[in-house]
């Protein structure tokens, strides 16, 4: 059985000072706002797991409003040129995110899905290995651009790791990773080479 938490350390809300300029967080009204909006499906896509449905969250104006509203104060003071998303439901967050910092959105896709000359990062699976691509002028001519990589969830990290390193790969900087929700026991996060931030956390 997976629990939330509103936040490392307990339930009350605090401030991080970065770069000069105090940096929202998210209060705890607000994260049960988000988290009551997710759905849980149990035995999907196969038995003992318990996916998190965030149809429920895009279909919920307020609980959509209230997330979006949030990363949109964290994130406008990073001086950002870009963000990024993981195919695919990171697509839906990422360019919402990005219409309303006024930036581009680039995608990160799987093996074979970009028309263009690609650089591809490969990652590990249970069973194998996949593949995750950019184009490789995907963040234009400008050097070392700033590029948030934001997803809906991470579980064990291997996308993410695998698409914050195609970002330095093609001279941007992948400034910080950030995902709707984090399975913590996993500890995806560890093998990112860069912060990560979590909206809500699964234990």
């Amino acid at each position: 059985m997976y629990t939330f938490h509103l936040g490392r350390g307990g339930t009350r809300n605090t401030t991080v000072l970065t770069k000069g300029n105090l940096m929202q967080t998210i209060s705890n009204e607000d994260k049960n706002i988000i988290l009551n909006s997710i759905r849980d499906i149990p035995d999907f896509p196969k038995p003992g797991i318990v996916f998190k449905d965030i149809s429920t969250l895009l279909s919920n104006a307020k609980a959509l409003n209230t997330l979006m509203t949030h990363l949109e104060e964290r994130y406008k003071s990073y001086d950002l040129d870009f963000i990024a998303g993981i195919d695919a439901r990171g697509f839906i967050f990422g360019s919402i995110l990005a219409d309303r910092l006024g930036l581009g959105f680039v995608t990160i896709r799987k093996k074979g899905k970009l028309p263009y000359t690609t650089v591809a990062e490969k990652y590990s699976l249970e069973y194998g290995f996949d593949e995750v691509e950019v184009h490789i002028d995907a963040f234009g001519d400008k050097k070392n651009a700033r590029v948030l990589l934001i997803d809906d969830l991470i579980a064990t990290g291997g996308t993410a790791t695998a698409a914050a390193s195609l970002i330095n790969k093609v001279g941007a900087e992948c400034v910080e990773a950030c995902f709707v929700m984090e399975l913590d026991f996993l500890k995806g996060r560890d093998g990112i080479d860069a912060p990560v931030y979590s909206v809500l956390h699964i234990d």
